[in-house]
């Protein structure tokens, strides 16, 4: 990077206009420059009139006082304000780090006006600590670039401008102090959603008559303990080999989140949806809403308290497979209905309940093929074993691995087994194919069936409601993925919480993030607009002046084109340049710079 001066003549002024630009390879060879931050104009010496001034703090004070800045080549003439001498040749860029992601995500909490929510609950400490501003830090850094907090306090901290759009310095990323916050944090979840489900409502116009539930597990890299939630169970990241908690949800079509539950890592699913309805109630009130769940989460006995209850509890819920033998003849006089292109349904009213028929084409296909890749995979293997030599033994565990990877494809092929008495050979076992089976597996593919007890719903409208099910599962992908909500590394239940609930904080942002963007910028999601706007760096500009003091500006890079464009679809304006400040010795207040 290097200074460059441009000057203009006007009604007999002479205007310099100084810019940082850097050179840019092109492809096909040769270089052009790039115009990375706007410094403005430096006066030259002519009528005190025409001369600029600007406000700048002054040392440690915070106090202001107005100055004129003049290159050390030009004579300045005699004016009421101080007068600075810079040593232009002398320019020193120093600390880029990344600016414009962590100040589009406190733009969002400042939207949601969350600091109205944390302000009361999170005062500053006797010695100074503002724990609003170290929520932040935490919050922005799981949504901007997740990861752990050492590695927030040793690199990520360094290399953005958080400090500087919070006005803090290295305290505020310090692990201690990081862990302390996030000891203060869940006792406030459940406050923290009722606090934003009008704000989401005033903003988005967003409804809570249709709520999504389902649950997820988020492991750990460590050795077992001997207490807490951290437990064995069902691992949903296929991990059966660590230790998890399990995570238990509830959004909105649209994503927004109404309440979460950490739980023990060995929870059955079918064991938590009674109790959730009941807090749901305890928090928002008795509704009419309607419940979307899939298969697994309710049992028979749960179903049957819910169409009990004073108010019955309205749901629709995913059924399995098996209950379609006993309706599959009732189901063939029912006509089909069409829900959507190569989506058809049909509805049954059978003890108070209304179970639906849906046939996807596409499913039909997607299922098929996953079913012949498996059973061409388990017919080679059993072909293989065959022509080995083995005893009874080894040829059962080798069968039962051949079982566990071809998975339900196995129940179409029928083995049958030597005698115990007789040793196992070449050739000792046969198997066959299952005609009847597979029949009856080809009718069923790409059909599912829904139940529900709700009435006076066609059955094409109940099809859609519950394939709204999939923004639950939408949100733990998010939430694993692009907020890196696993692996947790923490020991103590507390803490484990608190990351999580920092998570879910992060993630309240996105999904604001992403209905702003649905509105105003339709495909683009939120990832794609962090990851763009990180583009925009903030640097440290350095102005020795020539009676032994330095002038520091903190500026943010010109955005370019596509930001330009970007900022004006979402109607964001970007904050005025922080104010210039001179001292004789400018203090670090963020972190020692690194010259560039």
């Amino acid at each position: 990077m290097f200074l460059r001066c441009k000057t203009r003549k006007k009604d007999g002024k002479t205007h310099r206009y100084w810019s940082v630009v850097e050179n840019c390879r092109r492809k096909g060879g040769g270089m052009v420059q790039r115009h990375v931050l706007y410094l403005g104009e430096i006066n030259d010496a002519q009528r005190a009139a025409w001369c600029k001034t600007i406000d700048v703090l002054e040392g440690n004070s915070g106090a202001t006082k107005q100055i004129a800045i003049f290159p050390e080549d030009r004579q300045a003439p005699e004016l009421d304000c101080a007068v600075v001498q810079v040593r232009l040749d002398q320019l020193r860029l120093e600390r880029p780090r990344q600016w414009g992601a962590c100040w589009l995500a406190l733009e969002f909490w400042s939207w949601l006006q969350l600091d109205e929510f944390w302000e009361e609950r999170l005062p500053a400490s006797r010695k100074g600590t503002d724990w609003l501003n170290v929520l932040k830090t935490l919050v922005v850094y799981r949504l901007v670039d997740p990861g752990s907090e050492w590695r927030l306090h040793r690199q990520w901290y360094a290399n953005t401008a958080i400090g500087d759009l919070l006005d803090e310095d290295l305290g505020v990323a310090q692990p201690d102090t990081l862990y302390r916050c996030l000891d203060k944090l869940v006792a406030h979840k459940r406050a923290l959603f009722g606090f934003l489900k009008p704000r989401w409502e005033s903003l988005f116009g967003a409804r809570f008559e249709i709520l999504l539930y389902d649950l997820t597990s988020t492991y750990f890299e460590c050795d077992p303990p001997e207490h807490g939630k951290r437990r064995h169970g069902y691992s949903r990241d296929h991990r059966p080999d660590c230790v998890q908690v399990v995570i238990a949800l509830i959004v909105t079509p649209e994503g927004f989140p109404l309440a979460y539950e950490v739980m023990p890592g060995n929870t059955l699913d079918n064991s938590t949806l009674e109790r959730f309805v009941e807090a749901i109630e305890q928090q928002y009130g008795r509704a009419q809403r309607i419940w979307l769940m899939d298969r697994g989460i309710p049992t028979e006995e749960v179903l049957a308290k819910l169409r009990q209850r004073e108010v019955p509890v309205r749901y629709l819920v995913g059924t399995p497979k098996g209950r379609l033998s006993k309706l599959e003849k009732a189901f063939l006089e029912q006509p089909w209905e069409k829900a959507r292109e190569e989506v058809a349904v049909k509805l049954l009213e059978r003890e108070g309940e209304i179970y639906i028929l849906a046939r996807s084409a596409g499913r039909v296909d997607k299922e098929r093929g996953m079913r012949r890749r498996r059973l061409k995979r388990l017919i080679k293997r059993l072909k293989e074993l065959q022509a080995q030599k083995l005893d009874r033994d080894e040829l059962l565990l080798k069968l039962g691995a051949a079982k566990k990877e071809a998975g339900r494809a196995y129940a179409l092929i029928a083995v049958e087994l030597p005698p115990k008495e007789q040793p196992a050979q070449t050739g000792s076992f046969r198997f066959r194919l299952n005609r009847a089976k597979l029949r009856q597996v080809r009718r069923r593919e790409g059909h599912y069936l829904l139940r529900s007890n709700l009435e006076r719903e066609s059955p094409a409208k109940l099809w859609e409601f519950y394939i709204q099910l999939t923004e639950v599962e939408q949100a733990f992908k998010e939430l694993k993925s692009d907020l890196a909500v696993r692996p947790i590394w923490h020991q103590k239940d507390k803490r484990i919480e608190a990351h999580i609930f920092v998570a879910f904080l992060a993630y309240c942002l996105q999904v604001s993030m992403k209905a702003r963007l649905k509105a105003l910028a339709p495909g683009l999601t939120p990832r794609t607009v962090l990851e763009k706007l990180a583009g925009l760096q903030m640097v440290d500009v350095y102005l020795p002046t020539t009676d032994g003091r330095q002038l520091l500006l903190r500026r943010y890079t010109e955005p370019d084109a596509d930001q330009r464009l970007l900022l004006a679809q979402l109607k964001l304006q970007l904050p005025k340049q922080p104010p210039p400040q001179i001292a004789v010795s400018l203090p670090a207040k963020h972190l020692s710079p690194t010259t560039v």
